[in-house]
């Protein structure tokens, strides 16, 4: 009887460590992912298809540094040819009876830590549909720590109050190794993809788009208009696949 038992017992713990596992693996078979690019704005894009008096004002907004606030070769500024700019455009051209606000927050110089602490006074106060954040290429200089507290702040307020999120990652630096995954660019990268995924929020892997230029046989200098800053045709790569997000069913 006592071996008997002793053979049930163990049967019965095989049967449940065999369980637990199958559901380990399902779990991780199940990865988080982003959003669908194909669902997530859905419902913006369908107002974006709505024509008067049944549509209304769609306000984006585009947060971060100099990138997004149109720096090139500093000190200049080419508003129209910086992706916040191009993606507007490209809205428009898309959704003609869209009236649209694209609302440029970013700051040349500043990070996400400053960027975190003026998010609800400078952004939400600007009644978002859509919100893009664009930090990485400074936040080098506090580092992963403090910029993972302070994306996270702005996503969750974000979240919070029902906004959709577009996170990107950096567009290149001529002095970054691109191909170095303990390059800091790449390390703030790989931080920002696992936080889209985390929130399962929108992401727009500009760093990729560049590095995938490069290998392509591309010169990393024709996307640049300085050392940091990208010229027209690189902010023209951030906008494609911005308006990527933006499905349009009426065409």
């Amino acid at each position: 009887m006592k071996i008997k038992f002793t053979f049930l017992f163990c049967c019965m713990i095989l049967i449940i460590f065999g369980c637990a596992t199958q559901g380990s693996n399902a779990f991780s078979n199940n990865e988080i992912k982003i959003a669908d690019k194909s669902s997530y704005l859905k419902e913006i894009s369908f107002l974006l298809q709505q024509k008067w008096p049944d549509n209304r004002t769609i306000n984006i907004v585009c947060h971060g540094h100099s990138v997004p606030a149109g720096y090139f070769k500093t000190p200049q500024v080419n508003t129209f040819e910086a992706y916040p700019h191009l993606l507007h455009k490209g809205l428009k051209n898309q959704f003609p009876y869209a009236v649209i606000n694209v609302i440029v927050t970013a700051i040349g110089g500043e990070n996400s830590e400053s960027g975190a602490k003026r998010f609800e006074n400078d952004v939400l106060a600007c009644n978002p549909d859509i919100i893009t954040i664009d930090y990485a290429l400074n936040d080098r200089g506090i580092g992963l720590k403090k910029a993972k507290k302070s994306w996270t702040s702005m996503i969750e307020l974000a979240k919070l109050k029902g906004i959709k999120i577009i996170l990107l990652t950096p567009t290149a630096d001529k002095r970054a190794q691109l191909d170095d995954p303990n390059d800091p660019l790449n390390l703030h990268a790989k931080q920002i993809r696992q936080l889209a995924k985390k929130y399962q929020i929108g992401l727009v892997d500009s760093y990729d788009l560049f590095k995938q230029y490069v290998k392509d046989g591309g010169d990393l200098n024709d996307l640049m208009s300085q050392v940091n800053h990208p010229n027209t045709e690189g902010h023209e790569l951030v906008a494609n696949e911005l308006l990527q997000w933006f499905p349009n069913n009426g065409r």
